[in-house]
Order: structure tokens, then sequence, then C-alpha cells
């Protein structure tokens, strides 16, 4: 234990979510002993994908199958779906996206597909079942069926809910997107930019020096950012100097003795002078109360080293000036090309419900937000008027720093890092695409739930026969699985999932383009025409045939009716000749 963990009322063996309360300065979570942990972890109830999870852990993972590459969209196709309930805004998104539809039209050729009218997501429908509706159903990913491996789903998460997201992403490489104004309405112009920036990287338009960052908060006296700073941030800068010599490397860390990760030098990497063509950061996400005026605008906001710490701003709000929100991102940010990874709670965006499940005996979730919604710092990156970041990585709900304390399969390593080395190496080393990057944040993610359902069984089974001693150190083990799990499957991608970085060892190290810049080289194109009239000559035969069916089970139901009748008849005649 670190100094300043020392330095805390809080004892060793709790564990700690991170995120902060912007009205008190409060953790979101107070800290939980195991014991507190795991009443609650075997009150859960299993998600809907359980089965996908076990499934995926007895193959190596849920990669499209042999044969097609996952980099080649020709190969693994791109899909973009809508959801129904935003029927009337489609064709104006569409329209919006129009370069990046031509592109990813090109690209993947008879293997692109939109799920728009009649094939969007319907509301209320799990992933089986919109799968289903394609004649689709779990394991590795056949492009050739109908669904394409990297699908961008378009739409509010009222619309197209997380749970549905999680889903899909088991088995499919899968990002979002949704930009509305300050009415509600469709951003066209935020869906034009990012549609632009996407185009711009991908025909080359774009190209980025050899450049990554790492942003490690470490608040005084606050366990939850010194145990991600040092077990996070400072081993994975240490990977990375080791695995790529040729790459500028800037690491940005507090230390007990020094506070250099402020809201201030955030803007030199988001935006300014110093934005790398990769960015990671490691801190507390600002979190609001149900309905609070600042929740939409704030929540997910990252709180920097400007924030004194739990101790010393206790029961105090913590002010816009000591955490780096959407809002924060300069008119003149260059940020074209840009990909970013968020570990902070509510860094992707927060749902309407607590994933902390089962918060009192009946088994009942608290209300977090009015609606689900995204956080606007990403979004404010992804559609900034210079150029948008590509994607960002980030957590939907609370992000765990025990997560990384997870005990591994190999005991020489204690931490679980490796997830994020790999992924780190498949889009830097390899240039792979975001999405097929993500797959091994994925693959964690049912490692370590498989694992965790297994060991609570077992745990259950013997429980009676442990010693006070064994049964502490057993919770502790599963509380650090199920925190493990729980930050895994908060990681979501916001952004198309098909982008890469734009690395060209001569890039210039000036300044990054601006969309402005470079308007005059941007391949022109429509949207891929919908055949409209097409569309409701389907729908129209669709219900004919269900037409149909009705018509012939009315038929069926009224013979068996009167054959019914008829042996209600002959009852009452038997039962006259019995008398």
């Amino acid at each position: 234990m670190s100094e300043e963990m020392a330095g805390t009322d809080v004892p060793d063996e709790f564990i700690y979510g991170n995120g902060i309360n912007a009205v008190d300065s409060s953790y979101l979570l107070e800290p939980q002993t195991p014991d507190h942990l795991m009443d609650r972890v075997r009150g859960r109830e299993p998600g809907a994908h359980t089965d996908d999870l076990k499934a995926r852990t007895s193959i190596q993972d849920y990669r499209p199958i042999a044969g097609v590459d996952p980099n080649n969209l020709l190969q693994a196709g791109w899909g973009i779906i809508f959801a129904r309930k935003d029927q009337p805004h489609t064709e104006a998104i569409r329209q919006a996206l129009s370069p990046l539809l031509a592109l990813r039209r090109k690209q993947a050729g008879p293997r692109y597909r939109e799920f728009l009218g009649r094939d969007g997501y319907i509301e209320g429908e799990s992933k089986v079942a919109f799968l289903q509706r394609f004649g689709v159903g779990s394991g590795a990913v056949d492009p050739n069926k109908g669904v394409p491996y990297y699908l961008l789903l378009v739409g509010h998460p009222e619309a197209i809910p997380y749970e549905v997201q999680y889903q899909l992403d088991v088995q499919f490489a899968v990002g979002r997107i949704h930009f509305e104004d300050n009415a509600g309405k469709p951003d066209l112009e935020a869906y034009a930019r990012y549609a632009q920036s996407v185009v711009a990287a991908e025909t080359g338009l774009v190209a980025l020096p050899r450049k990554m960052a790492f942003f490690g908060v470490r608040n005084p006296d606050d366990p939850a950012t010194t145990l991600s700073a040092d077990a996070m941030i400072a081993p994975l800068a240490d990977l990375a100097r080791k695995d790529y010599p040729d790459w500028g490397i800037e690491v940005v860390q507090d230390t007990t003795n020094t506070a250099v990760a402020t809201k201030e030098a955030l803007g030199h990497l988001l935006g300014g002078d110093r934005t790398p063509a990769f960015l990671f950061t490691a801190s507390h996400g600002m979190g609001f109360p149900n309905g609070h005026a600042s929740q939409h605008c704030h929540q997910g906001a990252l709180l920097c080293r400007d924030w004194p710490g739990p101790r010393a701003w206790r029961g105090k709000p913590v002010p816009p000036e000591h955490y780096f929100a959407g809002e924060d991102i300069r008119p003149d940010a260059r940020l074209l090309g840009t990909i970013a990874f968020f570990f902070a709670c509510y860094g992707a965006g927060t749902p309407q419900w607590d994933e902390f499940y089962r918060q009192d005996g009946a088994g009942s979730r608290t209300v977090i937000a009015p609606r689900s919604f995204l956080s606007r710092l990403p979004l404010a990156m992804l559609s900034h008027p210079h150029g948008g970041a590509l994607a960002v990585v980030g957590h939907i709900d609370r992000a765990w720093g025990h997560s990384f304390l997870l005990e591994t399969r190999d005991p020489t390593r204690r931490t679980q890092l490796q997830a994020f080395q790999s992924t780190f190496e498949e889009l830097i080393k390899f240039g792979s695409r975001i999405g097929w990057a993500f797959e091994y944040l994925n693959q964690r993610y049912a490692e370590v739930s498989s694992d965790l359902t297994a060991s609570l069984a077992v745990f259950e089974q013997d429980e009676t026969y442990l010693s006070d001693a064994e049964k502490r150190s057993a919770k502790l083990s599963l509380a650090q699985q199920w925190t493990a799990s729980n930050d895994a499957r908060g990681y979501v991608l916001l952004g198309d999932p098909a982008v890469r970085l734009p690395i060209a060892s001569d890039a210039p190290s000036g300044p990054r383009p601006t969309l402005a810049d470079i308007a005059g080289r941007l391949p022109t194109g429509g949207a891929p025409s919908v055949d409209t009239r097409k569309m409701i000559d389907a729908a129209r035969n669709e219900l004919v045939a269900a037409r149909a069916k009705v018509e012939a089970l009315e038929g069926d139901l009224k013979q068996s009716r009167a054959r019914v009748e008829a042996l209600e008849r002959e009852i009452v005649m038997l039962g006259g000749t019995l008398e």
C-alpha cells in the first residue's frame, strides 16, 4: 500500500469505484467491503447475453469465420443500423452521412448493408430478436449471411438501448454515433462533419505523426486515482515505451510529490498543441444527481488534479474549473484523426438505471438520470467544426480501479493490462480497425464474466465448509472478479468501428489540417440511394403473406371450435345413455 493510500481512513480491503459526486465531492459509490459487495453480486440477475459470453470462452474469440480478414471491409462487411423510432429523421441523417456511406459502400461492396425502415431496430427488441429477423444466430460472424461484422448504430440510447449495444458487441464490432442540438433534434451538421472527418482519414488526406500520450490523475487522499495512476497509467506507459521505440510517448502523470495532470495540461492533449494520434486517460468521471441542471452537459467530464481530493474538499461542490467537459474543447482545437480512450465513470454515457444491481433486498434499482444519454465530451470531440476525432472508447456507468488487480491464470502477473496492451498493438503496430482491436476488451469481458459465474457457483456450494479466513479470502477474490467483469462490460465505442489511426512515418510535424483546409480534396458523392418503391412493395408483400397466415389460422380455429362443439354434443348423448 502506498503512503498516500495509508493516509486515508479506509482499510486496504475496501473496493473502490471511480466517480465523484459534483454536488458534495463524495464518492458516487462509497468504498465497499467484500462482504457488502458480495451481497449485491449474489443477488444480481444474469444479463441477457450470458449464454453468448459462455460460448465465447469456449473458442479463441468471436472473430469472423475462417478466411475473412477483419481489416478488409470487402470480406468483413460494414453496416449501419437506424431505429424505426427515428424514421422521420432517417433520410436527413443519411444525407448528412452521405460521404461516409458512399465510401463504405465502395469498400464493402456486396457486404454493405443499411438497416432502416422495416429493417431498422424495433423499440424493445433484443439482440437475438433483431438478428433472427435476418436469419442470423450466435457464433462466429459470417458476413455472407446478411449482417456485416462492422456495425454502426445511429441513434440515441433511448432509441437503441445500451443493452443492445453490449449484446451485439459480444459478437460483432459495434460503434455508435448520435448528435443532437439543444432542442433535441438531429444535428445534421455534426453528422456531416463526423462523416467528412472519417472519409478524410480513410482516404489519406490526414497523416498524423507517431505520437501517443498517457494522462493519469492522482488526487490527494484518494485511493481510487492512486490505484489507476500506479496500477494502470504507469505500467501501460512503460510497456508502450518498450513496445513502440519509434513513437513519441508523452506521460502526464501525477505522483505523490507532483501535480501535473491538470485541466490546463489536458487541454494541450485534447485539441491543443500536443494532441497525439492516440490518447489514454485515467481519472474520476463527474457524476450529478438525477435531473441536476448540469447532469446532461457535464456528466462524465474528466476530473483533473485541480481538485484537492475527497478530504480537503469534503462537502463542497466541485466547480467546472476542476474538470474537463465538452465545452472546454476550444473552437480552434485540432482533433482530426485522433482516437481516445477514457477510463472514467460515465466517460462515454449514462444509463437511466443504475447498473449496480440489487440496491435493496427487493432487488430494485436506482434511477440515476431522467433518460439514458451520451456524454458531451466525446460527442464534442467527434463532431468538432475543424474536424473530429475518429473514435472515443469510454465507460457507460462506473469504472472500477480494482479491475486491474484481478489475479490472472498466470500467477507471475497480477494486473489485467494484457487486454489494453493487445488493443494498443492492434491499433498501433498492425494498423487495425478500432472495432477489431476492441475485441481484446470483449474477450476479457467474456473470460472474466464466465470465470465469475463458475467461481460464484463453487463458493456457494462450499461456503458451509469454509473457515472464516477462507470465506474472507474467497469473498475478496470474488469481489475483485466482479469489479473486473463490471468494468469490462461498461466499455463502449463511440464512432465508426471501422476507423483506424491515420499514421504515417513521414507525417508533417506542424499543426494537423482542418476540414476547411482539405475541403476541395474530399471525395464527393451522395448517400447510396434507397429504393423506396422496392421497400413499399416488400412491405406490402409481407402484409399479404401475414393476412393469408391469419386467415389460415382463423380457418383452423373455426374447424377446432366446430370439433369441440361436436364432442360436447356427443358427451351429452353418451351421458344420457348411461342414465
